[in-house]
């Protein structure tokens, strides 16, 4: 099993695809309500397919802290389960696609999202937070 993790601007998830608007970035200005979408694309080997995975979308400092913005840490729980089409050569990894949009405060600092999969660390994507423009301020 393996995932592939995209931070976006907006991300949408429709009948097995990702819809992907300003994907890619890493470093991004302090706003008010911090708005992004995570992008996550979980191949899952053929063995793997008609079971319960849990996954674990959570957001921490570089320092591996979890972020709490003062409502509780920002974390993502769930079970996807990834079935085997009809038709499709036994050995094939199957694709499941995940779209989450969140909005949030956000201060300067260094961050990372960690997404695993029963308890295994399939993908992690670092981004940055840059204090506003001494201008701004």
């Amino acid at each position: 099993m393996r995932a592939t993790m995209l931070l976006c601007d907006s991300a949408q998830e429709i009948g097995g695809k990702l819809y992907i608007l300003g994907g890619g970035w890493s470093v991004r200005q302090v706003e008010p309500q911090a708005m992004m979408a995570i992008a996550i694309k979980l191949a899952v080997g053929w063995n793997e397919a008609n079971e319960p995975l849990a996954f674990d979308l959570r957001l921490v400092t570089q320092d591996g802290a979890p972020v709490d913005p003062g409502a509780g840490p920002i974390a993502i729980n769930g079970t996807v389960e990834v079935g085997r089409p009809p038709g499709v050569t036994p050995g094939t990894d199957l694709d499941s696609a995940m779209a989450i949009t969140l909005g949030f405060p956000l201060g300067p600092g260094s961050y990372r999202w960690e997404f695993d999969v029963n308890g295994q660390r399939l993908a992690q994507e670092a981004f940055v937070v840059k204090p506003p423009p001494a201008s701004a301020r």
